[in-house]
């Protein structure tokens, strides 16, 4: 799959807007039975979004609690220029994970420390250095990020800048929090700037009081390395996003054709396969026992997956468009050639963007993660790639239902949705409905490769093999980074 490359060697602050793109629609597959755990499914129906955030994080049963050890740290860094080429290095790769009872290395451990140093000159060239810089990390993962950022500021930036910043980690897992400061406190001069607050980031009460000063986000991704083939400022803030937007629940909506208006997916028991309520439609039914779980909609009124369809404008392709010949044209064609249509709604990144611009307003961005996810199975726009990983080596699941606190569940990134967003959440696009107002846009933003990106503000010389494969540069094509700033914040 072919991407747009900026070839600008000097970013301007000045970043171009991006239009929303049009959504293909995929026809209804089904998929195959799976085991549900009634603690994931209980007596209640639940939303999709639910049932993901269940699967991956819930305490007991869920990947992320199960799996504390999943993202791996190596004892040290990859010396890529004592490599002769692409197959040396996916024979290293290859014989790590072999080595290594781990689910995945993220590219900030398999390309430190460069990945990291990347990311921290990208912040020492837009900040305002003049002031305290203080750094937030949500999710971090093993803490090799905020170890090699806090190196690379220690090494580089004017003293004072290392001696006045703060360096805060927001981790959901206790386990990987204090590996975090492990990891950090290798320097010990680190801990004195950092410390880890154990919380959800996208918990409203957890941020305390807005802070009005400019600040940085930073979200950046999991890029899951499989065996033999990579596949896959006064005060400044700036936060990370590890292992974040791709795990982030989604919820799904169904549509029975091309005007039927779009219903909300919900999961819930059924004691007889075929009882069917009615205001529910089953979708899918699986067997456990003589226990059903069933896929079925509503009637949308679910506010965060309202508020989702209104910033991708998904209502306006059920809509009357034109003429009534057209929209007659359309009635007879979904009569004729009915397409079920199935898309997935980043709920999850939504209601994260909402909380950071309401706790940080002038908020800068980085985010980065896949842009596309090869060989999913599971239908729908946007769908997710589940994927279980054992002994070395990846299966991935038809269903999303078979996540059961064993696999994995990450979604590709639509990038000029996740711009659609963040204007959003800012506040501007609610603006730009109201033709009277005269306010322009509340950011500006641009949407680069990862090559790009590593080529603008990293040292892509660290990465490359002795016959010149760079697989930083050349591996991660499906990845992307987005940069945002607050136009009042650009200089």
């Amino acid at each position: 799959m072919a991407f747009r490359t900026h070839t600008t060697r000097r970013l301007p602050l000045l970043f171009a807007f991006h239009s929303p793109k049009a959504f293909s629609k995929e026809p209804l597959a089904y998929p195959s039975p799976a085991f549900f755990s009634s603690d994931i499914v209980g007596d209640s129906p639940i939303l999709v979004r639910d049932f993901i955030r269940s699967a991956l994080y819930d305490p007991n049963h869920g990947y992320f609690s199960q799996r504390s050890g999943a993202v791996g740290m190596l004892l040290k860094s990859i010396k890529f220029n004592q490599l002769a080429g692409r197959k040396a290095y996916m024979r290293h790769v290859d014989n790590i994970y072999k080595q290594n009872d781990i689910a995945w290395f993220t590219p900030v451990e398999l390309f430190k420390p460069w990945y990291a140093h990347g990311i921290a000159e990208a912040i020492m060239r837009t900040a305002n250095l003049s002031v305290p810089l203080k750094i937030y990390e949500i999710g971090g993962g093993s803490g090799t990020c905020a170890k090699c950022i806090m190196d690379y500021i220690m090494l580089n930036a004017p003293a004072r800048v290392y001696n006045n910043m703060t360096y805060i980690s927001v981790e959901i897992s206790s386990s990987l929090a204090k590996k975090q400061l492990e990891t950090v406190g290798e320097v010990r001069s680190h801990l004195s700037r950092f410390r880890v607050e154990c919380r959800d980031a996208a918990d409203k009460s957890g941020w305390g009081d807005v802070e009005l000063q400019p600040c940085w986000v930073i979200m950046l991704e999991i890029f899951e390395i499989r065996t033999l083939f990579i596949y896959r400022p006064q005060t400044n803030y700036f936060l990370f996003y590890l292992q974040v937007l791709d795990n982030l629940p989604h919820d799904l909506i169904y549509s029975e054709n091309q005007v039927s208006p779009w219903m909300e997916v919900w999961l819930e028991k059924q004691q007889d396969r075929y009882a069917t309520a009615a205001v529910l439609v089953p979708l899918y039914c699986f067997s456990l026992d003589s226990l059903q779980i069933s896929e079925s909609y509503k009637t949308l009124q679910d506010p965060l997956i309202m508020r989702c369809i209104e910033i991708i404008d998904l209502d306006k392709d059920h809509a009357t468009l034109g003429s009534r010949t057209i929209s007659a044209a359309r009635s007879i064609l979904s009569k004729v050639f009915p397409r079920p249509q199935r898309s997935w709604m980043p709920t999850g990144c939504l209601q994260l963007l909402e909380v950071l611009h309401g706790a940080l307003p002038k908020m800068s961005l980085i985010a980065s993660d896949f842009s596309y996810l090869p060989d999913v199975r599971i239908p729908g726009e946007r769908a997710p790639l589940v994927s279980t990983k054992k002994d070395g080596s990846s299966s991935d699941h038809s269903s999303y239902l078979d996540a059961k606190g064993d696999a994995d569940i990450f979604f590709p990134t639509d990038f000029l949705l996740l711009e659609c967003m963040d204007h959003y959440c800012s506040g501007w696009r609610k603006l730009d409905k109201d033709k009277s107002s005269k306010q322009g846009k509340k950011r500006r933003t641009i949407i680069l490769d990862t090559a790009s990106f590593m080529e603008e503000f990293g040292l892509p010389s660290k990465t490359r093999t002795k016959d010149g494969y760079n697989p930083l540069l050349e591996d991660f094509k499906n990845t992307k980074f987005y940069l945002s700033v607050p136009t009042h914040n650009t200089v």
